[in-house]
C-alpha cells in the first residue's frame, strides 16, 4: 500500500514507522493519543486501512459497535479494517482437546485445563467482549462493513502486505478484514 494513509490503532509500545500510530495511552511512537469510544480526530474518510491487533476485546460490549462505526467514519470509501482478535473457539477447542500448551497461562496462576481457559480468555480481567469469527463478522456488517473475510495469519485478503504484516500471536487470534 504505497502512498497510502494508514491508521495503527491501539498500537501500545509497538508503533510502526509509515503509519500513524494512535493508542489510548501518550507512548514513545504514538503520534496521537485518542480513545475510538470518544471519537478518532481525524476526518471522515482519512485513512485508506485501519488496522487494530488486540483492541476491541478490551472494549464493554455495547461499545463494540459505535466503535466500528467510527472506524468506519475514518476510512474512505473503499477502505479496509483488518482486526485481530482472540479466537474464543480456538481456546475452546484447545480446552476440549485438553492441550494446556495451547493457553499462555503460567500453572502458578491456573492448573487446570478449564482455569487456564477462563483465565486466558477473560486475560487476567482485561478482556471484556471475547470473540468468535461468527460474532466478528456480524458486529462489522452491523456497523456496515462489507465484504467481511476471516484472513490467515500474516495473509491479507485484499492482498494488501501491509495489513497483515501487523499480525502478532497466531496461536491464540482470528483476523478478519473488511472493506468500508
Amino acid at each position: 500500500m504505497p502512498a497510502s494513509l494508514r491508521l495503527h490503532l491501539g498500537c501500545g509500545p509497538f508503533a510502526v514507522p509509515g503509519w500513524i500510530n494512535v493508542d489510548r495511552r501518550a507512548l514513545p511512537g504514538v503520534e496521537v493519543a485518542a480513545d475510538v469510544c470518544g471519537g478518532l480526530p481525524f476526518a471522515p474518510g482519512a485513512f485508506d486501512a485501519v488496522v487494530a491487533i488486540h483492541v476491541l476485546q478490551d472494549l464493554p460490549w455495547g461499545d463494540i459497535p459505535p466503535a466500528l462505526r467510527e472506524l468506519r467514519r475514518v476510512l474512505r470509501p473503499g477502505g479496509v479494517l483488518r482486526l485481530g482478535l482472540p479466537d474464543l473457539d480456538r481456546a475452546i477447542d484447545a480446552y476440549r482437546r485438553g492441550d494446556h500448551r495451547h493457553f499462555y497461562v503460567p500453572d502458578r496462576d491456573a492448573r487446570s485445563i478449564g482455569a487456564k481457559l477462563v483465565t486466558q480468555i477473560t486475560w487476567y480481567g482485561s478482556v471484556r467482549t471475547p470473540f468468535t469469527a461468527d460474532y466478528a463478522e456480524e458486529v462489522l456488517r452491523g456497523a456496515g462493513f462489507r465484504e467481511v473475510a476471516r484472513c490467515a495469519f500474516r495473509e491479507s485478503h485484499y492482498g494488501e502486505p501491509a495489513l497483515a504484516a501487523l499480525d502478532n500471536r497466531e496461536r491464540e487470534s482470528l483476523f478478519v478484514e473488511a472493506r468500508n
